[in-house]
C-alpha cells in the first residue's frame, strides 16, 4: 500500500509521500499507475518528502512528472511541500529549506497559510538552460515562434502574443518540446501583457501537457516581460486555476507566493507486486 496526500496549489494538483524513513521506492511504471485519473489517484506531479543529504538543510525534495520522469524544480508543488511538512509535524518551523536537484530553496509558511517560495535567480546562459545555440539573446526563433528560454530550476520557453487559442497551447507546445532546440525539453508559457503588473499565463509542462497552474513557469513567464521592458519588478500572474505573485528582488531571486491546499488523504494498493 501507499498512503499519500492529495494537495492543489492553483488546480495544479500532487500527491505528497511522507519518504522520511527512506523505505519507499516507485518506479516510472508504478507513478504512472499512480498518476492515471481514471484507475489510479490522478496528479499533475507526485512529492517526495525525503530526508536531506546535506547539512543545515531540512529536507530533500524530489519531484516526479505524471509520465514518471524526474524533474528539478516546481514552484507550485514546493508551496505544497511546505504545507505538507509544517501540518504533519516534520518541522517545527515554518520557514524551510529544502534541496532539490536545482540547488536549495528557502520556504516560509504565511500564518494565513499562503506559501513564499524562494525560487533562486533566473539561469540565461546557453548551455545552463540548457539550449543548443549558444550565442545568448532575449529572443531566439524556434520552430517559426519568437521566445524567450531561461531557466528558473528547469528550462522554460515564453512566448508572448495578444492571445491564444487551445490549439495553439498544445500544437505549439508539443513541436517546441521536441525541438533540437531544448535538448531536455522545456515548459512552454504563453503569456499576454494585461499591463506592467499584470498577466494572463498558460503553460504546457513536459511530462504532463497543459496545467491549471505552474509556478516556475509563472517566474520565468515574468521574468522574460522584464527582459523584454514590459513588465514591472512585482507581478500579478493570471492562471487558469487562480492567481500567484511574483517579484523579482533587487538581490536577483525571483519570489512565488501563492495558496496551497489540502485535498484529501488516502492509500492506494499498487498494481505491480513490486512494492
Amino acid at each position: 500500500m501507499v498512503y499519500f496526500t492529495k494537495m492543489q496549489g492553483l488546480g495544479n494538483d500532487f500527491i505528497v509521500i511522507d519518504n522520511t524513513q527512506g523505505n519507499v521506492c516507485l518506479s516510472c511504471e508504478e507513478i504512472r499507475d499512480l498518476a492515471d485519473r481514471k484507475f489510479g489517484v490522478g496528479f499533475d506531479q507526485l512529492l517526495m518528502v525525503e530526508p536531506a543529504i546535506s547539512a543545515g538543510v531540512d529536507f530533500q525534495y524530489t519531484i516526479f512528472n505524471s509520465d514518471g520522469s524526474e524533474v528539478s524544480q516546481c514552484g507550485n508543488g514546493a508551496r505544497c511541500f511546505a504545507r505538507y511538512v509544517v501540518e504533519k509535524d516534520l518541522i517545527n518551523s515554518r520557514k524551510i529549506t529544502v534541496e532539490t536537484r536545482a540547488g536549495i530553496m528557502t520556504l516560509e509558511v504565511n500564518r494565513d497559510n499562503t506559501v513564499r517560495v524562494n525560487m533562486g535567480a533566473p539561469v540565461f546562459e546557453p548551455s545552463r538552460v540548457p539550449i543548443s545555440i549558444q550565442k545568448l539573446a532575449k529572443e531566439y526563433h524556434v520552430e517559426g515562434v519568437s521566445m524567450g528560454a531561461l531557466s528558473m530550476g528547469n528550462p522554460h520557453a515564453v512566448i508572448i502574443a495578444d492571445s491564444f487559442n487551445d490549439s495553439d497551447i498544445e500544437v505549439i507546445g508539443t513541436k517546441i518540446q521536441n525541438a533540437d532546440f531544448f535538448p531536455q525539453s522545456a515548459n512552454v508559457g504563453f503569456m499576454s501583457i494585461v499591463n506592467r503588473a499584470e498577466i494572463d499565463l498558460r503553460v504546457f509542462e513536459r511530462g504532463v501537457g497543459e496545467t491549471l497552474a505552474c509556478g516556475s513557469g509563472a517566474a520565468a513567464a515574468v521574468v522574460h516581460g522584464q527582459q523584454m521592458g514590459l513588465l514591472d519588478d512585482v507581478v500579478t500572474v493570471h492562471l487558469t486555476g487562480g492567481d500567484a505573485l511574483i517579484e523579482h528582488c533587487t538581490d536577483g531571486d525571483v519570489y512565488l507566493s501563492g495558496p496551497a491546499e489540502f485535498v484529501f488523504e488516502g492509500a492506494i494498493k499498487l498494481r505491480s507486486d513490486n512494492f
